[in-house]
């Protein structure tokens, strides 16, 4: 169930599928770097103002689905226009800042979004855009990333995919709750 806060400012509504902390794993594929699995946090949140603050945090993982070593992390910010075109700026780790836009799909929480512009530190490594698909499915976050390649035939490449679910704070619950015990033994007595 997708939930809109009272605050969130009226543009921002058909990003409310967003909205939260999700975390989940997924596989990575950078071309410098043997193939791997990923665990991820993801956090969309809102100030009252037009715009959503992201922050992604990923991590390589071992065969046992431990953490290995970082892997990657960026924040930025998303903004959507009344003809659901979306916007996000976002900054990485390496050094690369990137302009995105794109659009939310008609009917469906789903957004397709493609780098207009980018600066990188000469120490990022090669880079020349991107594409990012992130869909709302069946109360998931599922998103796919490709890089832009030389390669005329395969102009774009895969290289990240996650499925992440909300995180939940259990205190999130109980403050709906009224007339709870004080302790955890009262209540089965």
């Amino acid at each position: 169930m997708i939930e809109i806060p009272s605050d969130l400012h009226p543009d921002l509504v058909p990003l409310a599928f967003l909205l939260g902390d999700w975390a989940g794993a997924g596989v990575a594929d950078f071309p410098d770097r043997a193939q791997c699995n990923f665990g991820q946090e993801v956090t969309f949140s809102h100030d009252g103002r037009d715009f959503l603050e992201y922050v992604s945090r990923t991590w390589e993982l071992d065969d046992k689905g431990e953490k290995v070593r970082p892997l990657e992390s960026e924040s930025g910010y998303w903004k959507i226009d009344a003809e659901r075109r979306v916007e996000a700026v976002m900054a990485r780790d390496r050094g690369i800042v990137e302009v995105w836009h794109g659009e939310m799909a008609e009917q469906k929480p789903q957004i397709d979004l493609v780098t207009d512009a980018f600066a990188r530190l000469s120490s990022a490594g090669e880079y020349s855009g991107g594409k990012r698909l992130y869909g709302y499915v069946k109360g998931d976050l599922m998103w796919v990333g490709e890089l832009a390649t030389p390669d005329p035939e395969r102009p774009l490449r895969p290289y990240m995919s996650a499925h992440l679910k909300k995180v939940v704070d259990p205190r999130e619950w109980a403050k709906d709750l009224k007339d709870l015990p004080d302790d955890g033994i009262a209540f089965f007595k």
